[in-house]
């Protein structure tokens, strides 16, 4: 049970002119923080929070009814509130909700951050396994080390999932997990830090001091607007470095990928000394002697300081850069030894639905990969046709995605066409269609590949059902062949309407495989489209 704190000590811990209001005359205790009103107990604050499909504002009373302590909002008290109301829970309005949730859970856990060395990682692609890189140098160093990653957090040697469709956790959720850390003496934490949950203030109040980035591509538009937006919200990891002083004066330093194109944009925001990373000579850290081998690949990594080998088990270029920027907040940024980074590197078997190889006696390759925008793709399918080669000069890449619904509808063409130009084949399929059309999502990609040249029947299909559509794509395999089953990597779950069914890739996989070679295997997941085919 977290420690009460009363609702003043809370509300003078919010930055200046965030309170639009004076202080409430009554001053509860708070024994905990919700922005769901169906989770309060007697005792909690309720932050509600306007935006997105439901207005927190609407649920005040149900609050009240359960015993909140006391509301903070960004509405006018006498548009939410009876005096009756305010009679049973003081209200307080703040001018930015969520900025004020992150705050407010910061206080209420007695911000946990300025007691850490924090590490953010933000970009659209390679953030887990560049948290998970990083992760490992550090454990490898000896230092005691937690991770809150969109896959699950680590707070030593439990392991708790963070959700079914990946984002940062909210606000309390995030700041809970940082007092765990802090009460059981870890000292560094690595936190992935998505687009969403940097726009939405989930990871206001965290701190930083290190921030890295992977990459800024095509991603989310659906909810930034536009690629400016969207790299503003990337950014903002980066213009909050350094903010707060910490009395154990960790290093602040900001990691910037020296090959993206994000690069001069970020180099002229940040306001603590940049570190650039990259595969060319002009990057403070980079790689030379790039070696592929079956298992993984070897490089030189060349610092400032030192030059040393590293094997990677993880496979791809992009992969060499996630091992780069890990080396730059590790090595050249905290200090550690060399070793640390050989060693941390050369653990990392795999990364949970990253690139990951399902094999069950078959004669080619079947792997299942996270990469669900443009540039993901490419570097999947640029990997994939690699391994080909490597397995049979004339081994072909087989590509089965999808584009889900209600997001970036403009990616739905690009992928496609990133598919036409590097795959041999592609199978066109469901990707969390939610409300939309899954037929319409559908004939946007297939425009894509159609623009590309890539003929229907012969180079690119449509098989609605994601389980027959795996099932198609492995009839057509060859032996030398790679099969690719691209968008969801590690997920739980897919959306159809607005129910979530149990899904997973690895899982559709091996039963496909299953099923193909005779053998025994789990079951082919239920997904809706199953009658379609």
């Amino acid at each position: 049970m977290d420690a009460p704190i009363r609702l003043s000590a809370l509300l003078k811990g919010l930055p200046t002119g965030l309170l639009v209001e004076e202080l409430p005359e009554r001053d509860p205790q708070v024994s905990g923080i919700q922005l769901d009103s169906r989770k309060i107990r007697p005792g909690d604050l309720f932050v509600a929070l306007s935006g997105g499909s439901v207005d927190g504002h609407r649920f005040i009373r149900d609050a009240i009814q359960r015993g909140a302590a006391a509301i903070v909002g960004s509405q006018p008290q006498q548009e939410v509130l009876s005096s009756g109301d305010l009679a049973a829970s003081p209200y307080v309005r703040v001018g930015d909700g969520r900025r004020a949730l992150a705050h407010l859970s910061a206080g209420f856990y007695r911000f946990p951050a300025r007691k850490l060395t924090m590490i953010g990682v933000t970009g659209t692609d390679g953030k887990t396994t560049t948290c998970n890189l990083i992760y490992q140098i550090l454990q490898a160093a000896g230092l005691a080390v937690g991770m809150i990653s969109t896959v699950s957090a680590r707070i030593g040697d439990e392991e708790l999932d963070t959700g079914f469709h990946v984002t940062t956790p909210e606000a309390p959720d995030v700041q809970r997990y940082l007092a765990k850390m802090v009460a059981g003496g870890l000292t560094h934490v690595v936190l992935e830090a998505t687009s969403h949950g940097l726009a939405q203030d989930r990871i206001g109040a965290c701190d930083f001091d290190i921030g890295v980035v992977t990459n800024i591509t095509h991603e989310h538009l659906d909810y930034h607007g536009s690629y400016a937006a969207y790299r503003a919200a990337k950014a903002r990891l980066f213009s909050g470095l350094g903010q707060v002083k910490k009395t154990f004066y960790p290093p602040q330093r900001a990691i910037l990928n020296h090959d993206d194109a994000s690069f001069d944009y970020l180099a002229d925001l940040v306001e603590v000394p940049p570190v650039s990373y990259g595969l060319g000579p002009e990057a403070d850290v980079r790689a030379e002697q790039l070696h592929a081998m079956p298992q993984g690949q070897e490089f030189f990594a060349v610092t400032p300081h030192e030059r040393f080998p590293v094997t990677t088990h993880l496979i791809g270029t992009f992969n060499i850069a996630n091992c780069l920027a890990a080396i730059s907040a590790t090595v050249e940024v905290l200090g550690l030894p060399v070793e640390a980074a050989q060693r941390g590197i050369a653990a990392l078997q795999t990364i949970p639905g990253r690139m990951e190889a399902c094999d069950l006696g078959q004669s080619f390759t079947a792997l299942v990969d996270f990469a669900h925008t443009p540039n993901a793709l490419r570097q999947a399918l640029e990997t994939a046709r690699q391994m080909a080669r490597s397995a049979d000069p004339a081994g072909r890449v087989i590509a089965v995605f999808g584009s889900a619904g209600l997001r970036d509808r403009l990616k739905r063409r690009m992928m496609a066409e990133v598919s036409a130009e590097l795959a041999d084949l592609t199978v066109l399929t469901a990707e969390d269609p939610r409300s939309e059309s899954l037929a319409d999502i559908l004939d946007e990609m297939a425009a894509g590949a159609r623009a590309r040249g890539a003929v229907e029947g012969r180079s690119f299909w449509r098989v609605p059902d994601r389980g027959q559509a795996i099932r198609h794509a492995l009839a057509m395999a060859q032996p030398g062949d790679v099969v690719i089953v691209c968008g969801k990597g590690h997920e739980q779950s897919m959306c159809f309407g607005e129910i979530e069914y149990p899904w997973d890739d690895r899982v559709a996989l091996r039963a496909a495989l299953a099923e193909y070679l005779g053998i025994p295997g789990p079951d082919m997941p239920y997904l809706p489209t199953q009658a379609q085919g």
